[in-house]
């Protein structure tokens, strides 16, 4: 990511950890469409489940006393990763959703101080196996110049530009709602698809 925005990465780096929770969850939102996407397509995954862990991480956010197993909601979460031996392009955006919220979890339970950044690059880093997919450029540098241009990508740093901004304000009630509101996309995901 370009630091013409002030830094983005120092400024990632510089979240709290209740800052970079709320980044982590944002971000995860958006790659949730993906793994929807994947359990339809394949009838592996459990979207509902996905969803009650997610709620939970919002609401740890939002309540500062929720009394939440953090412990069980990961070993909940690691069954719902695709099957190992899938290693389809659809499996793999649908675990980038299961390890942005297993990030979150890490952070819920103190242990991954580099998690925002992990999940800013893992977000990133879909976005440009799919640009690499669908574009098909054999040239090496060719393609690192279509990756740095494409609309997707451009989408990508815009869209965690606007999350850092958001998670750097006060983190009030309202504020989390409009950042989940955000974070959701209008149900469009960080590759452009959607379940429409």
């Amino acid at each position: 990511m370009s630091d013409a925005n002030g830094g983005f990465r120092p400024r990632l780096r510089a979240l709290d950890r209740r800052q970079g929770l709320a980044f982590m969850a944002a971000l995860a939102e958006r790659l949730r469409p993906n793994y929807l996407l994947y359990a339809e397509a394949s009838e592996q995954g459990d979207p509902a489940a996905l969803r009650v862990i997610h709620d939970l991480i919002w609401e740890a956010l939002l309540v500062k006393e929720a009394r939440i197993d953090f412990e069980r909601q990961a070993e909940k979460l690691a069954e719902m990763e695709p099957p190992a031996e899938d290693e389809s392009f659809g499996a793999r955006r649908a675990l980038e959703a299961v390890m942005a919220l297993a990030a979150c979890l890490d952070s819920l339970r103190g242990e991954a101080p580099e998690a925002a950044l992990e999940v800013s690059e893992l977000s990133r880093s879909g976005v440009q196996a799919f640009i690499e997919l669908t574009e098909g450029e054999e040239d090496a540098q060719r393609l690192a110049a279509l990756i740095r241009q494409h609309p997707l990508m451009d989408d990508e740093y815009d869209f965690q530009a606007a999350v850092l901004e958001a998670v750097e304000a006060p983190l009030d009630r309202g504020a989390l709602k409009e950042l989940r509101r955000l974070g959701r996309n209008g149900g469009v995901s960080n590759l452009g698809l959607t379940l429409d």
